[in-house]
């Protein structure tokens, strides 16, 4: 009898180690996926980068309080300001020239452009793209301290159909779109952010450009 139950407890020892030996192998199959993914997702950023160091992009996502405008980043004129929720400053708000739209293409090129929420990002997150080096833009944009409080899925709709976003690509007569197509785009985007947002090396060329 004893004989039997030795017999029984070896035969169990030997399927519980059979049984982590597959979960094991189980862990590491499920693991390689999002591994195999980090090269497409680090090709997808560079598109996502693309469009967030646009004009039409950076132009609000700067490190100062002057926000620039036109493809050639100058210095918004006026003497505009981020001001203290950045919707500009008392007196000269953003929704003092910004409608909600786009003026009428006959008023001719270069007028005041619109959208929905013209804006800033307030002064305690200014959420900066302009010049940064990769690495630093990616840790930027997936940082809920930095982004407005935003997981994955916000961030997905966020670039999917915020109208201010959306913005880029209809930007009114004498600006450049995006170019990058809106669609491509979120499609880079949703790659980048299923394999979990990784974010390129940082580089000693990066670093340099920043200083």
């Amino acid at each position: 009898m004893n004989r039997m139950r030795s017999r029984w407890i070896l035969s169990g020892l030997l399927a519980g180690l059979a049984g982590i030996a597959v979960l094991g192998h189980g862990a590491a199959a499920g693991a390689e996926p999002k591994s195999a993914a980090r090269p497409a997702a680090l090709a997808a950023f560079t598109t996502v980068q693309k469009v967030l160091q646009h004009p039409r992009c950076q132009n609000c996502h700067i490190p100062g309080d002057a926000p620039l405008q036109f493809d050639a980043g100058l210095v918004h004129a006026q003497n505009v300001k981020r001001g203290p929720e950045g919707k500009g400053v008392p007196g000269l708000g953003c929704a003092t020239c910004h409608a909600t739209r786009n003026p009428p293409a006959s008023y001719g090129a270069n007028m005041p452009p619109g959208a929905p929420s013209w804006n800033l990002p307030p002064p305690d997150r200014k959420m900066v793209f302009i010049n940064l080096s990769a690495a630093d833009l990616c840790a930027t944009v997936k940082d809920p301290k930095r982004n407005g409080g935003k997981d994955f899925a916000a961030l997905l709709e966020h670039v999917s159909h915020d109208k201010l976003v959306l913005w880029g690509w209809d930007p009114g007569v004498g600006r450049a779109p995006v170019s990058v197509p809106h669609q491509e785009f979120v499609a880079a985007f949703k790659t980048w952010l299923d394999a979990g947002a990784p974010c390129p090396e940082k580089t000693a060329a990066g670093a340099a450009s920043r200083r």
